[in-house]
């Protein structure tokens, strides 16, 4: 294992989660209504928002599995996500330039970024298997989602300074400054990008080959991922298991703040919980990582999840900032070690020659699957009133996870996936 190269893929997630933390989480959502769609009537600004997430979502959805049975045939896993580092950063920075009314570029942008953002995340991924031999993946793992922690929240901190305190950078107000903090996103996400673009190599497996060839070789591979999954029915029972409790965790990040402030809990308030989300994942999602490596991953993914199950019965009787802050606590505890393990249990379940491919299949799919969530959330809320009974709702996505997961053996699972490995 070339620790220098380990090294610099864990410091690529401290890189990129500063698009998730600003751009995605705190920031631009807000930017987005109050001055790019300050124009729009109504709650149009927040429907406009929505369809924006959707088209990008989609996108991702389509991309990530061709690009990725792209770059498992031609070796360039490296240069696939450089390009997508790129646009999404460049797409983070360029948000500097809308102002009042600007909701099309604004959402336009949006879209480009998350693409960059999702889709690099699915070349990533895939370098995993090919830097970090099986017995270490957990941990490593484990360590790049705990500095994506801490760098995503260190920049959002700083962010939070800027906009709080605009005179003490010198910007003239508010607005002016938060487009400085889109700027710094994209400045922050390259230049933490670099050490992984020099020291991680492409390993070139069709370089003689036309890229129609490539493509078509690749439109080949995603239907050979859809026709032949059932030859690796421990990766299924996976899959299953992991569309489940995965929706339930992005349901808990996508709908905390809208619940919170919707029972009255503060704008500040939410946001400190946030912060507090970020450097409390830190140490935690190391130390998930260690009691992976002692108690086995799929004990410690289990016990994440059974976490969950308390946080979604906490919240249901949640009435005071205090206990968002206890909750928040509570999904920084275990939300980078839910994540990192989940991750690292897949990749070993995947034949490692088609890993990329492999991981696109799994963001197709999860993208899809990640409607469910909201919409049952929604659906509970509409019909009932309530959005307790909502928030409640999303014990069945953890419990259903938790039920299928038993039932994988990744012994077995691991066997399968080398078996029609080249030898």
């Amino acid at each position: 294992m070339n620790k220098q190269a380990v090294r610099s893929w864990i410091m690529y997630d401290w890189a990129n989660s500063a698009y998730a933390t600003t751009m995605i989480a705190a920031v631009m959502p807000i930017y987005y209504e109050k001055v790019a769609a300050s124009t729009l009537p109504g709650n149009m600004p927040q429907n406009y928002w929505g369809f924006t997430q959707t088209i990008a979502m989609l996108f991702v959805a389509l991309l990530s599995p061709v690009l990725g049975a792209m770059s498992d045939h031609s070796g360039l896993k490296v240069r696939f996500l450089a390009g997508f580092t790129i646009l999404g950063a460049i797409s983070a920075s360029a948000m500097g330039l809308v102002g009042e009314g600007g909701w099309q570029l604004a959402s336009i942008l949006v879209v480009l970024g998350t693409i960059g953002f999702s889709v690099g995340n699915t070349f990533y991924d895939a370098l995993l298997t090919d830097l970090v031999p099986l017995e270490k993946r957990d941990y490593v793992s484990s360590q790049g989602y705990a500095m994506g922690y801490i760098g995503g929240g260190v920049l959002l901190a700083l962010n939070l300074l800027m906009i709080n305190n605009p005179s003490l950078f010198g910007f003239p107000g508010e607005t002016e400054a938060t487009r400085a903090v889109f700027v710094t996103v994209g400045i922050w996400w390259i230049l933490f990008s670099i050490p992984l673009f020099r020291h991680v190599k492409d390993r070139p497996r069709g370089a003689n080959m036309k890229l129609s060839a490539i493509v078509g070789t690749s439109f080949s591979n995603m239907g050979r991922t859809f026709r032949g999954i059932r030859r690796y029915p421990q990766l299924l029972k996976y899959m299953l298991s992991y569309w489940f409790f995965n929706d339930g965790i992005n349901t808990i990040i996508i709908m905390a703040t809208i619940y919170g402030s919707g029972i009255g809990i503060g704008t500040s308030d939410l946001i400190l919980a946030l912060l507090i989300t970020q450097f409390v994942g830190f140490p935690s999602t190391l130390l998930f990582g260690k009691f992976a490596v002692r108690s086995g991953a799929k004990r410690a993914l289990y016990t994440s999840l059974s976490v969950y199950v308390v946080i979604v019965i906490l919240g249901y009787f949640m009435t005071s900032a205090v206990h968002f802050y206890i909750l928040a606590t509570l999904v920084g505890l275990v939300q980078g070690g839910s994540q990192a393990l989940a991750r690292s249990l897949y990749a070993n379940l995947v034949p490692p020659s088609r890993s990329a491919e492999f991981f696109g299949f799994l963001s197709l799919s999860s993208k899809f699957s990640s409607v469910a969530g909201p919409f049952v959330f929604s659906v509970t809320g509409t019909i009932t009133g309530s959005s307790r009974l909502a928030i409640i709702s999303l014990l069945a996505f953890f419990l259903i996870g938790m039920l299928l997961l038993a039932r994988v053996d990744f012994t077995r699972g691991r066997i399968e996936a080398l078996a029609e490995e080249p030898r």
